[in-house]
């Protein structure tokens, strides 16, 4: 609890600039935005996670139901809510939230979105797992993420150096096949991996992953309790 809220006041402080700076890889951006929009439909409910100021959010709003954005940093949050207006983007909400403790009921969400947010977060198996509560059986996981391990050996000097001078929020180091790991260990079937990037070389993984229906789940209950049983 403590390292969330010392990295809600790193993202509160760099809100406004954050908010200014542009997308170094547009064309990149642009093929997740556009790909992810074909995965979701016109009544769907959708929730992104780490939504920052709302960016692909608003993007995706307009061809769902319902969606909802929740970040960590009120400033952010606050940002998003500016753009909503502005865009009088109706069928919108903005929460402040940790991404592990996003209010809902289980099966609330048609689709998950976390872009640029796993290597962020404090505790990626809950966040992974609170994700998947939050779905519908058979609903969506949709990701893009920096691998940071298959990035520069640098920064994994420079990144303590700027988190002592308050510079940096919390990171994680991982490859592409850690996160897929990780994101099966949470009962997800991933279903499409990609890299969107336009360099020669994009660290960056998207990556589409299925909850589990409602039969495969009820499955795993059945078993579960048969175990019980038999340990009995």
């Amino acid at each position: 609890m403590l390292r969330d809220t010392r990295d809600a006041a790193f993202w509160d402080r760099i809100a406004r600039k954050y908010a200014n700076d542009a997308i170094k890889d547009m064309a990149g951006y642009e093929r997740t935005i556009e790909r992810t929009r074909t995965l979701v439909q016109g009544a769907d409910a959708v929730l992104e996670i780490g939504c920052g100021t709302g960016t692909s959010a608003l993007r995706i709003a307009p061809v769902v139901g319902r969606m909802v954005g929740t970040d960590v940093a009120g400033e952010m949050v606050a940002i998003a809510r500016e753009k909503a207006g502005a865009q009088a983007c109706a069928n919108v909400d903005f929460e402040v939230a940790a991404a592990d403790r996003t209010a809902g009921t289980a099966g609330s969400f048609d689709a998950v979105l976390a872009f640029n947010v796993l290597h962020l977060v404090t505790d990626r198996a809950a966040t992974l797992r609170h994700a998947r509560h939050l779905l519908k059986p058979g609903g969506l996981f949709i990701s893009k993420t920096p691998c940071l391990s298959e990035m520069s050996p640098l920064l994994r000097l420079a990144v303590p150096v700027a988190q002592a001078f308050g510079k940096a929020p919390h990171v994680s180091f991982f490859a592409a096949l850690d996160l897929e790991s990780e994101i099966e260990c949470a009962g997800f079937t991933i279903i499409e991996q990609a890299r969107h990037g336009s360099g020669r070389k994009d660290p960056r993984i998207f990556i589409v992953a299925r909850a589990p229906d409602f039969e495969s789940a009820q499955g795993r209950v059945d078993d579960e309790e048969r175990r019980v049983r038999e340990a009995l």
